[in-house]
């Protein structure tokens, strides 16, 4: 479901000239600036939430944090960054299987 998805907003940022073309290769200084454009997200919906911008302002720049991060997670894998037979979709079925067994706050008590 991810995976799909990752790959069709990836397809769109690709069309729309967001990322390079993938013959000249991707830079560990591009992946980065992608990242750090994921955390400025977050701080929109901080400051969505701060400012008591509503519900669909938040919802919205929450809604731009997982479209950048899987066009992140995408892009990574179609320019060699990650294995392409990882699949984010399983990744996560996994960590939550593996939270529901954690203690309760992760066994942090402070």
């Amino acid at each position: 479901m991810l995976d799909e998805l990752a790959y069709d907003l990836h397809k769109t940022a690709q069309s729309k000239g967001f990322w390079p073309n993938p013959e000249y290769g991707v830079s560990i200084e591009f992946i980065l600036s992608k990242l750090a454009l994921v955390h400025s997200e977050v701080s929109e919906v901080l400051e969505a939430v701060r400012k008591q911008k509503g519900d669909q302002q938040v919802v919205e720049e929450m809604a731009d944090i997982i479209i950048r991060l899987l066009d992140l997670y995408a892009g990574m894998k179609h320019n060699g960054w990650l294995d392409p037979d990882i699949s984010l979709d399983l990744e996560i079925a996994s960590k939550a299987a593996v939270n529901q067994q954690r203690p309760k706050m992760h066994g942090n008590l402070a």
